[in-house]
């Protein structure tokens, strides 16, 4: 199957036997990736998050070896018949493996950038409008419900009035978040 590196220069040989190895091992990480199995960077690594490295061991993760290897392994075949002198051959194959890597940084962040935090807290609803779902009844009286709108979702919570009893389907403003996570509302 690989009779072709039987006379290959030692250099070609080296590359080959890198990237066989490293390649299969990407494809599997990628599979598992996509599939969800599971992040292949565990504790074991350093525990690093690859995505915003706060300090320098997070760098020398499996996943970044996995892709400088790969980038080292396979810029290094490519360049074997272009490049003559070893040593830039070796040097060119290095900058592609660190190219990999920061490709790689660059696309985690790209991809951090589209993270959204919708988690919903009643303190952000303070000062809108909201309508009353369940009767509202007058100061110290009980509880009834309002629905808001926040980020595109309903969401339904307990509300007091500030004075008077409020109907269902009146607007109301959320004027403050009680203990509980109840809200206190005012007519419009």
């Amino acid at each position: 199957m690989f009779d072709f590196l039987s006379d290959a220069d030692i250099y070609l040989k080296t590359f080959w036997y890198v990237a066989m190895p490293v390649s299969l091992i990407f494809i599997l990480q990628s599979a598992m990736t996509f599939i969800g199995i599971g992040d292949m960077d565990t504790d074991h690594d350093t525990g690093g998050d690859f995505g915003h490295a706060d300090s320098p061991m997070e760098l020398f993760t499996l996943r970044n070896m996995i892709n400088f290897l790969l980038g080292f392994s396979w810029g290094g075949i490519s360049f074997f018949n272009t490049i003559d002198n070893k040593f830039l051959l070796v040097t060119a194959s290095v900058g592609v493996g660190v190219i990999f890597v920061a490709l790689f940084f660059y696309l985690i962040q790209q991809f951090r950038k589209l993270e959204e935090d919708n988690t919903f807290t009643s303190q952000a609803v303070i000062n809108q409008e909201a309508e009353v779902y369940l009767r509202i009844p007058a100061a110290g009286e009980g509880n009834g419900k309002i629905q808001v709108s926040y980020n595109g979702a309903v969401h339904e919570l307990v509300a007091i009035a500030e004075s008077d009893p409020i109907a269902t389907g009146d607007k109301v403003l959320i004027i403050d978040v009680l203990p509980e996570e109840i809200v206190l509302v005012r007519k419009v």
